[in-house]
């Protein structure tokens, strides 16, 4: 997991588990009990610890929602990565977007408590900043695919590309969720998937 700068990183392995575990309890939290309803003692007491040891690594639930958007994000990442990596075919930028957008898709619905910070907003802008480096975060992952693939040039203008094509998947994708059916939401998916392949790859 990837320690955001912002808040003193673990030294010991005892340390590192109460990090672990506070994120583990906001993240059991999230699936289960209204947003506005998670406080920080109840987050330490989902965890078994105390208040003051959840302040001691971050001081707000915005540092530990970040923290969890950053790990699981780092998880999604490593799975792409094994995906393509297994694939031993001639790399097409088309069907690689396809493959990560129907990728995030499936990390979504099997991670819930990440679905409702991402789709809700509740990922502070620097993260989401640092995530839309061509480094990493799912638009991350595909721009630098599209680097190490396709030689296209990193740099500002990329990044820019890929955190716009980002933020307008993040709101479509959670427009998607909020349709009544199965079938509206694969819908709206298909739209995303054509308009973000004519933007990224006109």
């Amino acid at each position: 997991m990837t320690v955001p700068a912002n808040r003193r990183a673990p030294l010991q392995a005892r340390s590192l588990e109460t990090v672990e575990a506070i994120l583990d309890a906001a993240s059991a939290l999230l699936g289960r009990v209204p947003f506005d309803q998670i406080t920080t003692s109840r987050i330490a007491e989902q965890a078994g610890i105390s208040v003051g040891a959840v302040y001691r690594f971050f001081s707000s639930k915005q540092e530990i929602y970040d923290a969890i958007a950053v790990r699981e994000l780092d998880l999604f990442r490593a799975e792409i990565e094994r995906a393509f990596t297994a694939r031993q075919l001639i790399f097409s930028p088309r069907k690689a977007l396809g493959r990560v957008l129907d990728a995030y898709i499936s990390f979504l619905d099997s991670h819930p408590h990440f679905r409702e910070l991402a789709l809700g907003r509740h990922i502070s802008g620097r993260t989401r900043e640092a995530q839309s480096d061509p480094a990493t975060g799912p638009g991350g992952i595909l721009g630098g695919l599209l680097v190490k693939k396709c030689g296209w040039k990193p740099g500002k203008a990329l990044q820019l590309k890929i955190r716009v094509a980002a933020e307008t998947g993040d709101r479509i994708i959670a427009f998607a969720y909020s349709q009544e059916s199965a079938e509206a939401r694969h819908a709206v998916l298909r739209e995303l998937k054509e308009m973000l392949t004519r933007y990224l790859l006109r």
